[in-house]
């Protein structure tokens, strides 16, 4: 099952002043689950064709949606299903106020990739080798949102250095130069290169192979990342995309 469409879903379902009016007692004055309700077997009944089983169901962050997690090919995607039980959205939701992927930060959630799997022989250190906690980083150097990123990390390091990062170089084919210079980093194994293609210096081609460069490519397409910067935390959950370096320790602090 892959979410390729996106919806924008603005919904302001159950609220306390619908058009027909509910009483100070009716659906309003309390939770939506006041009103609405989908058990187990409503979902499997809806949702029977779309996977190998149902997991657990629970209200979305969306006003007037249900999160429901479907099973197939040993993987959990939430998918969602409206209170009236008429409308599924098998794609991505997004939050407007920060432009969050509401889908995909669900179905990471629910899928942490196992980290032993990801080999860091090829892998650039930012931080101290012994630091106590490594997050490993796909990126792309020519990825701007991958720039901004490494900024935060040397920020991360800089304040906190029992936290170090282990950088993968990730190219997309989106931009074209990365994939001969995410080589030539490898090759040299040199994080001041990878900061040379972040600050706009030439990253000189080097007569090499890097064949670690191909398979994590093939890798990352396995684990379900499509998209640079992304971070994998030590306990294998996946958090794509740009954070500060505050926000970022607030995450391995395991603050909400």
């Amino acid at each position: 099952m892959k979410m390729k469409m996106s919806f924008v879903v603005l919904a302001t379902l159950c609220m306390a002043t619908l058009a027909w009016g509910f009483g100070e007692a009716g659906c309003g004055a309390g939770s939506c689950r006041d009103c609405h309700r989908l058990d187990m077997d409503e979902a499997k009944s809806l949702l029977g064709g779309f996977g190998e089983g149902i997991g657990a169901i629970e209200e979305a962050e969306v006003p007037g949606l249900w999160l429901v997690e479907v099973q197939k090919q040993g993987k959990i995607f939430p998918v969602f299903v409206d209170f009236s039980k008429q409308y599924l959205i098998t794609g991505d939701v997004m939050r407007l106020e920060d432009r969050q992927n509401v889908t995909r930060k669900a179905y990471f959630e629910r899928n942490p990739v196992d980290i032993g799997r990801i080999p860091l022989k090829d892998a650039l250190l930012l931080g101290k080798q012994d630091a106590k906690t490594k997050v490993i980083v796909f990126t792309d150097p020519e990825c701007p949102y991958c720039k901004k990123l490494h900024a935060e990390l040397n920020k991360v390091v800089a304040e906190r250095p029992d936290i170090a990062f282990l950088i993968k170089l990730f190219p997309l084919k989106m931009h074209p130069n990365a994939y001969p210079k995410s080589k030539s980093i490898v090759c040299s194994k040199s994080l001041q290169m990878l900061e040379d293609s972040f600050a706009g210096k030439p990253v000189p081609t080097l007569p090499c192979e890097a064949p670690e460069v191909d398979e994590t490519i093939r890798l990352a397409g396995e684990l379900g990342i499509s998209s640079t910067p992304t971070m994998i935390l030590p306990d294998g959950h996946l958090r794509p995309g740009f954070r500060t370096a505050e926000k970022i320790i607030e995450l391995l602090d395991g603050k909400p």
